[in-house]
């Protein structure tokens, strides 16, 4: 009797006898989610077949979470585990289903389903390694004009991160290494010594003439010191928004690498900093760190409550000379709107600009129905999307000074009203 191997010689025991294929199954499975982005190894698959066999071939359900307890290791990654289990452990001639429904057809009238975040990456890696058989006859020769065409790096640039597969998403982490990040300065109250005669430095005068015994007394100058303000990120981690707000931790710890007052927050049911995880040089160990300090990743939101911890534990603290806050949220409140009015008031009053990134704004035609949205909107300075790489320039170039009407909140609320 042969059995399965997972290619590096490690050999795969049956699950049970007369029950076919199903350990060679979970090893082409456990294959598929390494392809997807999930950390996976000949041990763990090896543990998937003992799992299984532990618990039986009984309901699917079971089935299900013998798998996720073995494979998935990341609260993010459930979203690409249930997608790849969804299409993989179905009927036969999956991939020529899979293909049938992604060729041409003709277009009908009826309503799309929205694809899932995941299904991007999973279809990739199930159908990614393979190849259309060449045709026969030759094809037409067709001109194009290239002056009409995109690129691929603006293809990128415009694709939705709920929608990239693992590779571009690869592409897009070391895009965001590469953008140039912002150097807008602010004057602050402190002074620092000038050669040129805008201010006379008073002190420094003095203490140049008692150095030459007040013989000679020559004027000294000052300027206003202007640096960076600081930087407070507010990241919403609920099931909506934990794709875009992880990607987006990409972008924040670059930041942190050219800015040292730049603080990170994570919230969906309760606050957390993130800022000493955030710390780290490699980015893949820093967000690694920020998953493992989080315990509600993927989970429900309260906006208004979190930011009433966050003003009350760390406003003072943080938010000192002038600083400058990026709120990440979808702005979908379920608890009452109340205290979230009053606590995104207080927050606006306490900093010099709030910047708020909804993902939803990628949507054409998008107005301010929810009740949260709109308690939120006349308190904050700009309204942004924050869903794929053009997005994360702009607010590259907002945080450099570079400000347009696009972001003013206004045009949303009268859109609304209307």
């Amino acid at each position: 009797m042969v059995h399965p191997s997972t290619g590096d010689g490690t050999i795969l025991p049956p699950v049970q006898a007369g029950e076919g294929k199903l350990a060679d199954n979970i090893l082409h499975f456990s294959r598929v989610l390494r392809r997807a982005g999930l950390k996976t190894s000949p041990q763990a698959t090896l543990d998937a077949v003992a799992a299984v066999e532990a618990v039986g071939i009984g309901a699917r359900e079971e089935f299900h979470a013998a798998l996720a307890a073995v494979f998935v290791k990341r609260r993010e990654d459930m979203a690409v585990f249930d997608e790849a289990f969804r299409l993989f452990w179905r009927k036969r001639d999956l991939v020529e289903k899979m293909i049938q429904m992604m060729s041409p057809k003709v277009a009908d009238g009826r309503d799309r389903e929205k694809p899932k975040p995941a299904a991007a990456r999973v279809s990739d890696s199930l159908l990614g390694h393979q190849q259309r058989a060449p045709k026969r006859e030759a094809p037409p020769q067709v001109e194009t004009d290239a002056r009409f065409t995109a690129s691929g790096s603006d293809v990128l640039r415009q694709t939705d991160f709920a929608q990239m597969t693992a590779a571009e998403l690869g592409e897009a982490r070391r895009a965001i290494a590469r953008l140039v990040l912002p150097l807008a300065e602010v004057a602050t109250r402190r002074y620092q010594p000038s050669t040129r005669p805008v201010r006379i430095d008073p002190r420094g005068t003095l203490r140049q003439a008692m150095r030459s015994g007040g013989a000679m007394m020559l004027p000294k100058f000052r300027s206003v010191r202007r640096r960076p303000p600081p930087l407070v990120v507010l990241a919403d981690i609920s099931g909506s928004m934990s794709q875009y707000s992880r990607i987006f931790l990409h972008f924040a710890h670059a930041l942190m690498e050219k800015r040292r007052r730049t603080h990170v927050f994570l919230f969906g049911t309760r606050l957390t900093n993130v800022t000493r995880a955030l710390r780290q040089r490699d980015p893949d160990a820093a967000l690694d760190a920020c998953t493992a300090s989080v315990r509600d990743w993927s989970g429900g939101t309260r906006i208004g409550e979190t930011l009433k911890d966050f003003n009350r534990l760390w406003g003072r603290r943080v938010l000192g000379g002038g600083a400058v806050v990026l709120l990440i949220t979808d702005g979908l409140e379920r608890d009452g709107v109340d205290v979230l009015e009053t606590e995104i008031d207080r927050l606006h009053r306490s900093c010099r600009r709030l910047i708020w990134l909804n993902p939803l704004l990628r949507f054409e035609g998008f107005a301010a129905r929810a009740r949260g949205v709109r308690a939120m909107l006349p308190h904050v300075d700009e309204f942004r999307p924050v869903h794929n790489l053009d997005s994360l320039g702009a607010l590259a170039a907002a945080l450099s000074g570079e400000t347009g009407r696009a972001a003013d909140p206004r045009r949303f609320l009268q859109r609304s009203a209307a």
